[in-house]
C-alpha cells in the first residue's frame, strides 16, 4: 500500500482491529518465509486495520535484527495492494531500536511500534531520550508500548509527545486504570489508544471508558471471524455478546494460557494447528504446549466453529 504519514497512522489504526501474526519457523526454528507470507497473505483477507510484525506473538524478543528486517520486508510485499498497514518493531536499547526503524522504513512499513528496551530498567528522563532518538531517526508513525520496564506516566508522557511529532499512538500492556485516565485526561486526541494486554478481548470493553477505541488480538490468528465478531461486539458496547463470547471461548482459552509462562505466545502457535492452519514450534526459550493441552484447545476452537 501506499505510504501512511505519520499524522494519519493513529487514526487508521484506530478504527478497527489490530493483530500480531505469529512469525513462522522451519524444522531448524530458522525463518519460513514461505509459510509467513501465506499466514500474512491469509489474514489480510480479512477486515483488519494494522498487522505488527515480528511483535511479541511474533517472537520479535527471539529475532535478530537481521530477521526483523526480513519478516518486515516479507508481510509488507504479502500485503501490498490490500490497505493493510505493516507496523513494525523497534526492540532492545537505542542505537539497535534506530537502525530497526531506518531498516523497517526502507523496506516500506507503514509505522513503528516501540516496544520497551531490553532488560535495563529505566526512568521517565531515560525513556524520554530513548523514545526521542527512535523518533527522530525516521518519518513514520511510532507507537510507544507502555509494559515491563518502560511504563510511564501521564506526565512522561506529554513530554514524549512534545519532543516527537511523530509520535502517534500509545499502547498500554500495564493494566493500570487510573494511569490510562490520566493519560487520556491529559492527551486527548494527540493519541491514539491500543490496548495491549495479553489476550486483550479480556479487557476491551472496560477500556472503551478509556479511549482505546482498538486492541491487538492475538487469537485474530487462528479465529479470524471469532475475534472480528468479538471486536464489533465491543464497538457497540453489546455487553451480553462480550460476555458470552468471554464465557464460551476467551475463558476457557485463558485457563490453557496460563499454565506455564510464556504460553501467551505458545498457545497462538498451537492454535493455528487447533485450526487446521500451517504453524511451527516456538523458538526458546518459550516452550510449546503439551499434546494434551493442545488437544484441549483444539476442542475448544471446534466448539466455535
Amino acid at each position: 500500500m501506499s505510504q501512511i504519514s505519520a499524522e494519519d497512522l493513529g487514526p487508521a489504526l484506530g478504527r478497527g482491529l489490530l493483530s500480531f501474526p505469529v512469525t513462522h519457523f522451519d524444522d531448524d526454528l530458522a525463518f519460513d518465509e514461505a509459510a509467513y507470507r501465506e499466514h500474512i497473505g491469509w489474514l489480510a483477507q480479512y477486515d483488519v486495520a494494522g498487522l505488527f510484525a515480528a511483535g511479541g506473538t511474533g517472537e520479535g524478543f527471539s529475532l535478530t535484527t537481521a530477521e526483523i528486517d526480513r519478516v518486515v520486508r516479507a508481510a509488507v510485499a504479502e500485503t501490498a495492494g490490500q490497505g493493510v498497514p505493516v507496523i513494525a518493531p523497534a526492540t532492545a536499547g537505542t542505537a539497535v531500536a534506530v537502525e530497526q526503524v531506518r531498516n523497517a522504513e526502507a523496506g516500506g512499513a507503514q509505522g513503528i511500534l516501540l516496544l520497551p528496551p531490553y532488560l535495563t530498567e529505566a526512568g521517565p528522563d531515560g525513556l524520554v531520550e530513548h523514545v526521542a532518538a527512535v523518533c527522530a531517526a525516521t518519518s513514520l508513525g511510532v507507537i510507544f508500548y507502555s509494559r515491563a520496564n518502560a511504563r510511564i506516566d501521564d506526565v512522561t508522557v506529554a513530554r514524549m509527545a512534545e519532543r516527537c511529532p511523530n509520535l502517534v499512538g500509545f499502547k498500554d500492556g500495564v493494566g493500570n486504570i487510573e494511569a490510562m485516565t490520566r493519560i487520556y485526561a491529559r492527551m486527548g486526541d494527540r493519541l491514539t489508544y491500543i490496548g495491549g494486554l495479553p489476550t486483550a478481548e479480556t479487557f476491551a470493553l472496560p477500556y472503551t471508558e478509556m479511549g482505546v477505541t482498538t486492541y491487538s488480538s492475538a487469537i485474530f490468528n487462528f479465529v479470524p471471524e471469532f475475534a472480528l465478531e468479538f471486536y464489533r461486539a465491543v464497538r457497540a458496547h453489546d455487553r451480553e455478546e462480550v460476555y458470552r463470547r468471554l464465557r464460551t471461548f476467551v475463558l476457557p482459552y485463558l485457563d490453557i494460557r496460563d499454565r506455564r509462562q510464556g504460553y501467551a505466545v505458545s498457545i497462538i502457535k498451537a492454535g493455528l494447528t487447533a485450526a487446521g492452519r500451517p504453524s511451527s514450534r516456538v523458538r526458546p526459550p518459550l516452550t510449546d504446549l503439551t499434546d494434551g493441552e493442545l488437544a484441549e484447545l483444539t476442542e475448544l476452537v471446534k466448539s466455535i466453529a
